[in-house]
Order: structure tokens, then C-alpha cells, then sequence
């Protein structure tokens, strides 16, 4: 919360990485590009007026899902 505040402060649009997926997006937040952290790399997430109330980690899935196999197909 305190380096969105800073971001905010100085009118700066750098993006933020955080590891922490369970934080809580803030009206502050609203505007900003967060990297959170999805187990292997950063996802880029930008924050609407919309998912205020909700947490970070619900817009950066964690698992690739690529579909059942088909019939007789073998992945």
C-alpha cells in the first residue's frame, strides 16, 4: 500500500511487482499496472474501477489449462 501511495504522490505509471496474491485492491490502486506473481513469472495486471473489493491474485491464474483430450488423441 505505501509504494502505491508513493506512485501516487509522484504521478508515476511504473508497474509494481508484488508476490503477494491475497492483497486487496483499493480505490488507490485504480489506474496502476501491478506484476503479480502466479507461481513462475509476473503477470501484468491493470487495475479498473471494477475490481476494487476483490484480490490481486484473481487476475493472474496460477494453472494452464489446455483442454480434455480429444477422442483418440493422446497429449
Amino acid at each position: 500500500m505505501t509504494r502505491v501511495e508513493a506512485l501516487n504522490a509522484s504521478n508515476s505509471k511504473q508497474m509494481l511487482k508484488t508476490w503477494s496474491r491475497a492483497s486487496t485492491i483499493f480505490p488507490e490502486m485504480v489506474g496502476h499496472t501491478i506484476a503479480v506473481h502466479d507461481g513462475r513469472k509476473h503477470v501484468p495486471v491493470f487495475v479498473s474501477e471494477s475490481m476494487v473489493g476483490h484480490k490481486l491474485g484473481e487476475f493472474a491464474p496460477t494453472r494452464l489449462y489446455r483442454g480434455h483430450a480429444g477422442s483418440g488423441k493422446v497429449r
